[in-house]
């Protein structure tokens, strides 16, 4: 990517360790006379601007000793995170880029953190092409505290309002939203066990609805949808926490997307909410400061001390999908990923089972059970052994789940595929 001035050019300027794929900047080799840092040494003063300069900082920092064997983490969230965006993380966790201190002590009103922040935003907004009468606002308690959010900043109480739910948490946003406004359910996936997505024609809008729900993928249940319905008279907004910057999506066609960090983007803690700007300023009186989206919009996500690390760690993300070409590329990654994995089960001959229709198939959830039930808790255990971890089923559904984002390379689900089958030879 090319550099050009801007107000967060701090980070663009500053060197990138040598172990990182495509460093932007050269590390600069500092002769060491001790393999330790004298914590006596007087540092020449640098002046830190959040202006472009010419002059990178120097870099004193050693480099980070060869990482430690990992496991496969197949959890739902948190999930494993990119492991060069760990080292950099990891590289620069005591000195932030010559600041003198780890991003956990800077201020989130200075202009280290400013430019951090600014830099997430804006590379957010490159990777989901997101316009400008969006906003974007890094926020804190999860995508559960946008189901109370939504109607409160969107709604009167006496507002209608339509879900359609496709798994648990459409259930429990719907669910939330009737404390602040009259939700329906037009369409529900429960009485078949949350495997199937709707028909877009058949669905039964209210007219007056002040806007359409869904949850774009379904964590537990691993249903996605592949395409989005279009709301007759109100808005759609749209709960991408599971699926977030795993694929390309057109925001222009939603009023609102949020989405927990935990599972595609960066650590708990950080819920990124794209709300277009003419949606703010609207909410009930009744609303508590910290749901308000204008009093976040009109202070840039720093009404108070934000998750400030998580942003950190989220932008460092959006870096990474970047240097690798973007959504396009990360969704047919994906693609393959799941393909790989969703072919073994149905090419067991029934040992393995995937409840969910295959058109609406997660790419980043995959459910399955055993045909012999009793073995599973084995498969669990043997498969922890073989260092694949996190493989069983949220406990309301039960079973087996391999959650594959962004962040699982290919390797991972080929072994886990692998072992798969040999498990399937041992106990056929």
């Amino acid at each position: 990517m090319a550099m050009a001035t801007s107000p967060h050019s701090l980070l663009l300027q500053n060197p990138t360790p040598t172990f990182l794929k495509n460093p932007k900047l050269p590390f600069t080799a500092v002769p060491m006379t001790s393999t330790r840092i004298s914590t006596t040494t007087t540092a020449k003063p640098i002046s830190i601007k959040c202006a472009a300069t010419t002059t990178p900082i120097q870099d004193l920092r050693p480099n980070p000793p060869e990482s430690q064997d990992r496991v496969f983490n197949f959890a739902a969230g948190p999930a494993n995170l990119p492991e060069n965006v760990l080292k950099k993380a990891q590289s620069e966790l005591y000195n932030w880029r010559g600041s003198g201190m780890s991003v956990m002590e800077m201020s989130h009103r200075g202009k280290e953190f400013s430019s951090i922040i600014q830099k997430a935003e804006s590379d957010l907004r490159t990777l989901l092409n997101i316009p400008q009468e969006y906003s974007v606002l890094f926020l804190q308690g999860g995508a559960t505290t946008q189901f109370a959010a939504i109607p409160l900043n969107l709604c009167k109480p006496d507002d209608k309002v339509d879900y359609v739910v496709t798994g648990s948490w459409g259930d429990k946003a719907f669910k939330e939203a009737q404390k602040y406004s009259k939700p329906k359910v037009i369409w529900s996936g429960k009485s078949e066990k949350y495997t199937k997505i709707p028909a877009f024609d058949a669905l039964e809008q209210t007219p007056d609805a002040k806007y359409l729900h869904i949850c774009a993928n379904e964590t537990i249940h691993g249903v996605e949808f592949k395409t989005y319905p279009t709301p007759k008279n109100g808005l759609l907004i749209a709960d991408m926490s599971s699926n977030f910057c795993s694929k390309p999506v057109d925001v222009s066609k939603f009023g609102i997307i949020y989405a927990g960090a935990q599972k595609n983007v960066g650590p708990s803690g950080v819920t990124v909410v794209i709300i277009r700007k003419d949606l703010i300023g609207n909410a009930q009186e009744v609303t508590p400061v910290m749901l308000d989206y204008k009093i976040h919009d009109d202070n840039n996500s720093l009404y108070n001390t934000p998750p400030c690390y998580g942003i950190y760690m989220c932008g460092l993300v959006f870096e990474d999908l970047l240097e690798q070409g973007g959504l396009p590329g990360i969704e047919k990654k994906n693609k393959k990923k799941a393909e790989l994995l969703y072919n073994a089960i149905d090419g067991s001959n029934g040992f393995y089972r995937c409840p969910v229709e295959k058109s609406v198939r997660s790419l980043m959830n995959v459910p399955f059970t055993l045909e012999k039930s009793e073995l599973e808790a084995e498969f669990i255990k043997e498969a922890a052994k073989e260092k694949m971890v996190q493989l069983k089923g949220h406990r309301s559904v039960g079973g087996m789940r391999a959650s594959i984002y962004n962040a699982m390379p290919l390797a991972g689900v080929e072994k886990l595929v692998a072992f798969m089958k040999d498990f399937q030879a041992k106990h056929a």
